[in-house]
Order: structure tokens, then sequence, then C-alpha cells
């Protein structure tokens, strides 16, 4: 129950505070959230990453679909990946993995 109630509070947190601050910010969330929410290190990892993965990776289909990839392809050759969906995971891999390993040091510090 904690590991869902906080990639809920991660991901609509990092959400709100994405429209105004820059994107960096999800860092700062996903560190508060699992410093309040005690969980085991792994979990704290899972879930921040779950949760920004799922946000970051809809939030850009949706950007994308809306002009029918045409800016994700490319900027998807320019980039040598040649397909604007493996942009769109590499996007989606990149938040993730900040704030996964945010997560992971809010744990940490809860921990001591």
């Amino acid at each position: 129950m904690k590991f869902i109630v906080s990639v809920l509070l991660i991901a609509l947190l990092s959400l709100a505070v994405g429209l105004y601050l820059p994107w960096w910010t999800i860092a700062l969330v996903a560190f508060i959230v699992t410093s309040l929410i005690p969980q085991n290190p792994i979990k704290s990892f899972l879930s921040g990453f779950t949760a920004l993965f799922l946000l970051w990776g809809a939030l850009a289909w949706v950007i994308s679909s809306n002009n029918n990839h045409l800016l994700a392809g490319k900027v998807a050759l320019i980039l040598k990946m040649g397909n604007p969906i493996l942009l769109i995971i590499v996007t989606a891999l990149i938040g993730g993995l900040v704030a996964g390993f945010a997560a992971l040091a809010g744990s940490f510090v809860r921990r001591k």
C-alpha cells in the first residue's frame, strides 16, 4: 500500500511542480516523498522510477501524438535513433532514473 501511495504522490506532485518549476524539481519531489514515507531502499527506488517513467512517458507520448510525431521524428533523426518511439522511451528512462536515484537517496536519509 505504501508503494502505491508513494508512486501516486510522486507522480502527481511532480506533474504539479513541473508546470511551474524546472524539470529537475522532480528529484526534490521524489526525495521528499520517500523521506516521509518509510520503505526499504529497493521499493523507494522503484516507486520513484515507476512514477516518473510512467508520467514522462505518457506526457511525451501525448505531446508527440498531438503533432503526429513530427518533432520527435526529427529529433530522433538528429540523435541517430531513427524512431520517435525510441526517443519517448529514452525520455521516460531519463526521468525515471533521476527520480529513482533521488528516491533512493531519500530512503537512505530516512534510515539514518
